[in-house]
């Protein structure tokens, strides 16, 4: 009799439970739903393809790319015999496809655009291709990172698809010329996303689950009842916060300096400017997020519904032209693709206000408006 209540005690204990977790959506949504998503998102940016797509900059010819039947390049020349298709990016650079097929390993799709080097350094430097042709006196060069694998198969690649094309551009018409370009290396591209990245996981988790904590433990309710200015005590949160993100930057960017010798190129004080403007667009976020929820739970799951995304497509440790053409404007309007772009700019293009102006304002907007939204529905209780 005993052992039959005590089986009754537990069926009934294991239903209850049951019980309480499907009636929690926000549950079975982040342990079920979420982690889907997520492996759908990293599946589009790193399952094989059908086709491989390479970029290649091609210095200096855009007379060869519109018409590769009147010059003697010998870069160039096979374009006409491959009957390569003209085309125009997104970006607005003219260039041409040229796809090679292989049943086995999949086809390789080079698209050559003709650009001058500082726009060739510039997309280098952001992840958008690895590799850059020259020629000079009838002689290919190669100019690439040679600590780069991807660049070295893509040398590899090109290499065979030249010397399939004739003896012309074979033998000693050849030439390698590694990069020594500073802001090339993966080092330069990783650091300042890092930073950014920082930035929000600190907003997120130093102010949003710190207020929820409170709010779940009652603690909010007690200060409520003091003569606290409440807007203070969530400007206090928040500059705290931001002093922290400046020390843990700082430190960051020592260590990289002393390690990697990784230097700012661009104005330091507009770098400063968007560093602050980043700060406040994920505070503002972050103020919003926690304004109304009770349950640590819940809180959790809003924190890394929001940031868990950005980090896998705003670029921050490969570049977001891995995913589909489709939604790489949709995820260059993502905050933390804004600052992450900015800071880079800032590092290693040398770029100055001019050039942040925009990310600035627009990373500034978002936090207010965040702020401002977040105070009008703030549960403190």
């Amino acid at each position: 009799m005993i052992e039959r209540i005590n089986n009754s005690q537990l069926y009934h204990l294991i239903m209850a439970n049951i019980k309480e977790l499907i009636r929690e959506p926000g549950v079975l949504f982040w342990g079920i739903v979420f982690p889907i998503l997520m492996s759908l998102g990293l599946g589009v940016a790193f399952t094989k393809k059908k086709d491989v797509i390479t970029t290649i900059a091609v210095i200096g010819q855009n007379h060869v790319i519109h018409h590769p039947a009147d010059t003697t390049s010998v870069l160039l020349s096979f374009l006409q015999d491959n009957r390569a298709t003209l085309e125009r990016n997104t970006q607005g650079f003219v260039g041409r496809r040229l796809t090679i097929p292989d049943d086995k390993l999949g086809n390789t799709t080079f698209i050559f655009l003709a650009m001058d080097w500082q726009k060739a350094m510039a997309l280098l430097k952001r992840g958008n291709l690895n590799i850059v042709l020259d020629e000079k006196k009838g002689r290919v060069q190669y100019h690439f990172d040679p600590m780069n694998p991807d660049a070295q198969l893509t040398y590899l690649k090109l290499s065979k698809l030249f010397n399939a094309s004739g003896p012309v551009v074979q033998g000693a018409n050849t030439e390698i010329n590694p990069l020594t370009v500073s802001g090339t290396r993966y080092i330069d591209f990783l650091v300042p996303g890092l930073i950014a990245m920082g930035v929000m996981m600190s907003c997120m988790w130093g102010v949003s689950y710190a207020i929820i904590e409170r709010r779940s433990k009652k603690l909010l309710r007690r200060m409520v009842a003091t003569p606290m200015k409440r807007s203070n005590f969530l400007i206090a949160l928040i500059a705290v916060r931001m002093l922290m993100n400046f020390v843990e930057a700082g430190l960051l960017f020592l260590f990289a300096w002393l390690a990697f010798n990784i230097t700012i190129q661009g104005s330091v004080t507009a770098l400063l400017v968007l560093f602050i403007a980043g700060n406040v667009a994920f505070a503002g976020i972050a103020i919003f997020i926690a304004s109304h929820t009770a349950k640590t739970e819940i809180g959790n799951g809003l924190i890394n519904a929001l940031s868990m995304p950005m980090m896998v497509l705003s670029g921050i440790f490969f570049s977001y032209h891995n995913f589909p053409e489709w939604s790489i404007p949709v995820i260059q309007k993502f905050p933390l693709t804004m600052m992450a772009d900015g800071m880079r700019s800032a590092f290693i293009e040398g770029a100055g206000f001019a050039e942040l102006t925009v990310p600035i304002i627009v990373l500034s907007a978002i936090g207010v408006i965040f702020f401002t939204a977040g105070m009008r529905i703030f549960k403190w209780h």
